[in-house]
């Protein structure tokens, strides 16, 4: 995720590429500056307005593409947001989890209780590869038993897996008389509130906007830049490839940002740093446990959360 510059100024705002989209869509918009340029010299030496459309083109699919854009950009922001409501969810629910894990399982042993705590950062962690369909067995053989760990890598869903074991080892407190069973069902409350988070981040990730919709704006938006120099050249002449410029930045630069974000657990700029959110997870259950040491927070790389 890209982390806002301490300094907004003006200067800044409008020059700083660090955080911009100009790095992904500066070809398409050069592109079009180049055509538009080649429209303005064409014009000027065929007769008057041989190439010249009038603004009656862009007033009517420009109208049309603002809200596909509104719409799409609306809907892409919604996911995002709602995938980090999620990743707050489970920050507060394992923070609860580990809090009634050392307060009222206090017959347990203690390095019992470090193990119950390590396995919902290794749930984190677990989650986080399995959204990003990366390998997650060195986290989970840093925060669980070998066996589990081994286990758990295996398996096609390992935060689910986890999960279930989670609630089995919880369950076994009980049995063993270290947890009476009002207490239980509050922690097993935690638990299910542990589900809907990995159930709505994997409905997030598996279900993309309708491919059919996206294609559409896609074309729209090349379709309105490719005639934006044959509207503008009879109204502004030699400032065509300026104003072609400005106008395919904004709308390039929108469709591109609804696509970065579209999938907000990626690893593109605008998405939602995972592996920060990861970390704060084991700073806090580390200070829970009353451990000495905490680990330090993730700083951003080249103005980059990771």
């Amino acid at each position: 995720m890209i982390v806002h510059p301490p300094s907004r100024s003006p200067w800044r705002m409008l020059f700083t590429l660090k955080g911009s989209i100009v790095p992904v869509i500066w070809r398409r918009v050069l592109a079009m500056m180049a055509l538009a340029t080649a429209v303005v010299v064409l014009a000027h030496d065929l007769p008057h307005d041989s190439l010249a459309l009038g603004a009656a083109p862009l007033t009517l699919i420009g109208l049309t593409l603002a809200i596909f854009l509104g719409f799409r950009n609306s809907i892409a922001y919604e996911r995002w947001w709602e995938a980090r409501t999620m990743w707050g969810e489970l920050l507060n629910v394992v923070r609860n989890l580990a809090r009634q894990t050392q307060s009222l399982l206090e017959r347990a042993p203690a390095a019992q209780r470090r193990v119950l705590v390590h396995r919902l950062v290794g749930f984190a962690h677990a989650l986080r590869h399995q959204l990003r369909g990366t390998d997650p067995a060195a986290e989970l053989a840093r925060w669980l038993p070998a066996e589990e760990a081994a286990a758990l890598a295996a398996s096609p869903n390992p935060p689910n897996a986890l999960l279930g074991l989670i609630g089995k080892h919880y369950a076994a407190q009980h049995r063993e008389g270290r947890l009476d069973s009002i207490l239980l069902a509050s922690i097993d409350a935690q638990i299910t509130r542990m589900s809907y988070v990995l159930g709505g981040c994997e409905r997030i990730r598996g279900t993309p906007i309708p491919f059919a919709y996206i294609l559409l704006l896609h074309r729209t938006v090349y379709v309105y830049c490719l005639l934006l120099p044959f509207c503008l050249v009879d109204s502004v002449g030699w400032l065509t490839p300026l104003m072609v410029g400005i106008l395919s930045y904004t709308f390039f630069g929108l469709d591109a940002l609804g696509e970065q974000i579209e999938d907000p657990f990626d690893r593109l700029p605008n998405d939602l740093p995972l592996d920060s959110l990861c970390r704060s997870i084991e700073i806090s259950l580390a200070e829970l446990l009353g451990d000495g040491e905490l680990p330090p927070p993730l700083v951003p790389v080249d103005g980059v959360l990771p």
